[in-house]
């Protein structure tokens, strides 16, 4: 690996040095664990479980609490953003990372604002504020990240793509990347960037002298299954032109061959073939992601762990072993029916999931919400092709834009069996049609909460602690 910015690695020394100083402590900290574990309990007594109401008020009464307790951690943190892929690619990291020996904390339902962060703290620290890992590996909506740079420093920031994602809540596209740029700019240690993506390329400029920077790519066959934003929208004539420019950048580790649940990652100059228990052609690129950050995080830890050294072999064998995350292509089994949950949140999100799950053999289902976290605009559904599901059509559609939904299917000729705006009805309409057969349910983000939280009253789905906020 070579890193540009000048920097050849850190060494052991420079681990305390480069950490962000912890906050003093107030008064009351040492009740502040106490505080967040009973608003905790409390929370999940009252059908809140898993909500972030217990990191507002801890952030609330104790606002060094983040900064404070993070900065007891020997790597530091890894900060994972973008628009498309953090939840996945952050389970990624963590659970390589663990496979490989080091102790992560990390924030594992996607509950990625401050407060979020706070909340899972409070469930691993002890009574007396100690936390016992080596590493946090935090995902970050893109807005939220600036707030938490400005209290912790990331020794490690993991910049995936910028996309035309809940403009209501960002604006431009341009806008987006520039809240990423204050993650580039106040990272430490190494900043690992999309070189497909020319706005998160670009952010390189930004990252300060002594951080080091590295890319992760595609060779050039495989572009196509990996639009950027501009490549989707064709503006500014950018959409050829950036990423030749980037050809030239290298990449750390560059995604080669895709195929059914199988992968080929080209790292220094060696291919490496592996299969995979992710689902979605799209999980594939950020797999590439998740091992260029690991490699920059074990070259680290090297100095200051010396028993973890594992070889390019160890990296891909835990790249193999990463599960889905919560409604990310994870499969329920409810009374002997396959349920597959799938977020879609927008155009490109959507049509590498169409692509990637062919459509025959399953009844399909898709509930669309335009709540706070979806973005109040769905004119991004008609930037989507349902063309491929005109096959075996949609069973059922439901959420509350299900009309517009069911419109939009209508347009592009997709059959659609049932519309119904009340979820629960919804999903239960599905399930008792044809009952056994494999079903697969296209969610937006509050939906797809409102699916799995019912699917938990009627089958054994797995405690991802999440709950209302």
């Amino acid at each position: 690996m070579v890193k540009s910015n000048g920097q050849a690695g850190l060494s052991a020394n420079d681990v305390d040095v480069r950490h962000t100083a912890a906050p003093r402590k107030p008064w009351n900290a040492f009740a502040t664990p106490a505080i967040g574990k009973g608003v905790r309990a409390l929370s999940r007594l009252l059908k809140h479980g898993g909500s972030a109401f217990p990191g507002k008020i801890v952030e609330q009464v104790d606002p060094g609490f983040l900064a404070r307790t993070l900065a007891q951690l020997p790597l530091g943190v890894v900060l994972v953003s973008g628009t498309n892929g953090k939840t996945t690619t952050t389970r990624m990291v963590a659970s390589m990372l663990r496979s490989l020996g080091l102790k992560v904390f990390t924030n594992p339902t996607g509950s990625n604002f401050t407060r979020g962060v706070v909340s899972a703290l409070l469930t691993e620290v002890t009574m007396g504020g100690r936390l016992d890992a080596d590493i946090a590996v935090l995902e970050l909506d893109e807005a939220y990240a600036v707030h938490f740079v400005r209290q912790v420093k990331p020794r490690y920031a993991l910049l995936l793509n910028v996309m035309r994602d809940q403009l209501d809540r960002f604006g431009e596209i341009d806008n987006t990347a520039r809240l990423l740029s204050h993650v580039a700019e106040t990272t430490t240690g190494t900043v690992v960037l999309n070189r497909e993506d020319p706005r998160i390329a670009h952010l390189a400029d930004v990252v300060p002298g002594g951080t080091g920077v590295y890319y992760f790519g595609l060779s050039d066959d495989l572009r196509s299954f990996f639009p950027t934003d501009d490549d989707m929208h064709k503006t500014g004539g950018r959409a050829d032109g950036g990423r030749k420019a980037n050809d030239a950048l290298p990449a750390d580790v560059a995604l080669t061959k895709v195929g059914d649940h199988h992968a080929d990652f080209l790292m220094d100059g060696a291919t490496f073939s592996t299969d995979v228990r992710l689902e979605g052609v799209y999980n594939l690129f950020n797999a590439a992601a998740a091992l260029a950050v690991v490699r920059a995080v074990v070259a680290d830890a090297a100095d200051v762990m010396p028993d973890i050294h594992p070889t390019d072999d160890d990296l891909i064998a835990a790249v193999a072993e990463v599960t889905p995350a919560f409604g990310r292509g994870e499969s329920i089994d409810v009374n002997g029916t396959n349920v597959e949950l799938l977020l879609v949140k927008n155009p490109m999100g959507f049509r590498l999931a169409l692509t990637s799950f062919d459509p025959a053999g399953h009844d399909t289902m898709i509930v669309i919400n335009d709540e706070y976290a979806d973005g109040r605009d769905m004119s991004w559904l008609w930037d989507v092709d349902f063309t491929g599901l005109r096959g075996t059509g949609v069973g059922m559609v439901s959420g509350v834009r299900a009309w517009d939904m069911a419109l939009r299917l209508g347009y592009d000729e997709v059959a659609v069996g049932d519309v119904n705006t009340d979820i629960d009805a919804a999903v239960d309409a599905f399930l008792a049609k044809d009952a056994g057969r494999p079903k697969r349910i296209y969610c937006t983000y509050t939906s797809m909460l409102k699916v799995r939280a019912h699917l938990g009253r009627i089958a054994d789905v797995a405690d991802a602690g999440v709950g209302r906020e």
